[in-house]
Parts: structure tokens; sequence; C-alpha cells
């Protein structure tokens, strides 16, 4: 059986990461939001390169959307 390491990104890298994907995802527009995010999330599936851990991701990611405030907009 082959072991999958798992590596976590520090705190601050995360919030870079996250302000440059919104970013991303701003310049891509409306229009597109929705191509965007497959396409980005294809590439970095790829990354992973393990379906099982690609399909979590995705589960763990719905489960915990939060619902859009007010104050988003």
């Amino acid at each position: 059986m082959t072991e999958t390491m798992t590596t976590q990104l520090q705190p601050d890298a995360r919030d870079r990461l996250y302000a440059e994907c919104a970013r991303a995802i701003t310049e891509a527009g409306a229009e597109r939001e929705s191509l965007f995010l497959a396409r980005l999330a294809l590439l970095l599936f790829e990354q992973v390169g393990d379906e099982e851990r690609c399909r979590a991701a995705l589960a763990d990611a719905l489960r915990a959307l939060p619902v859009p405030s007010l104050s988003a907009s």
C-alpha cells in the first residue's frame, strides 16, 4: 500500500493564495467565474494526482460553504 503525504499551507501562505484567488475570480468576471473555478480545480486535481483525495476535497468544500452575507456585495 502506498501512503500519501499531505502537506498543509502555512496560515500566511493560505491568506495570500486566498486573496490571489479572489482577485483572479474578479478578473475572470461574473460570466466566466464558474468556468475559471472548474478549470482551476481540474489543474489542482492534476497536481494532487489522487482521485479519492480530490473527491474528498470537493465534498469538504461543499459542506463548509458559507451562506453569503449582505456585507459580501
